[in-house]
């Protein structure tokens, strides 16, 4: 069967079935509608299928679909509780960011802006301020261990 055939023979079985899965015939006919554009670009081997075969991958199709929308909703959820620019979001974790590590001592503060904002590693750090690479990993674990305090302090 052509994809023409398919949809013609399947659609409105595939769009009750999918708004019963997800509760909303305009959903469902979006799905079913991707679940067409996929058998497209699949066509040459659903042509060569029996029917019922390319039924049940259309069927099959839709589930993962309305499986991925749902994985999906989850993280989308969480975005709405985001700032709705990043630039503002960036701009408040920038100034609380920079007054955190302003209350490190010195030169902790300095290697840990140096290690984790600018890209230098911990050899680097060390020949800049004359000491051995596993001091400064080690005064940057314990500047990493005061800054989880602090910000459970907060």
């Amino acid at each position: 069967m052509t994809i023409d055939e398919l949809y013609g023979e399947f659609f409105d079985e595939l769009v009750s079935w999918c708004a019963g899965m997800c509760g909303d015939e305009t959903t469902a006919e979006d799905m079913v509608q991707e679940a067409f554009a996929r058998a497209l670009i699949k066509s040459e081997t659903l042509e060569k299928l029996h029917p019922m075969q390319s039924r049940a991958w259309l069927y099959t199709t839709i589930k993962n679909i309305y499986l991925d929308r749902v994985r999906h909703s989850a993280f989308e959820s969480v975005s709405d509780d985001l700032p709705d620019t990043a630039a503002d979001s960036d701009d408040y974790a920038d100034a609380e960011t920079d007054e955190l590590i302003n209350t490190l001592p010195y030169p902790d503060g300095l290697m840990f802006r140096m290690r984790y904002f600018e890209g230098y590693n911990s050899n680097e750090i060390g020949e800049m301020f004359n000491m051995p690479s596993g001091t400064v990993r080690s005064r940057l674990s314990e500047t990493r261990r005061k800054l989880r305090k602090m910000l459970k302090e907060e």
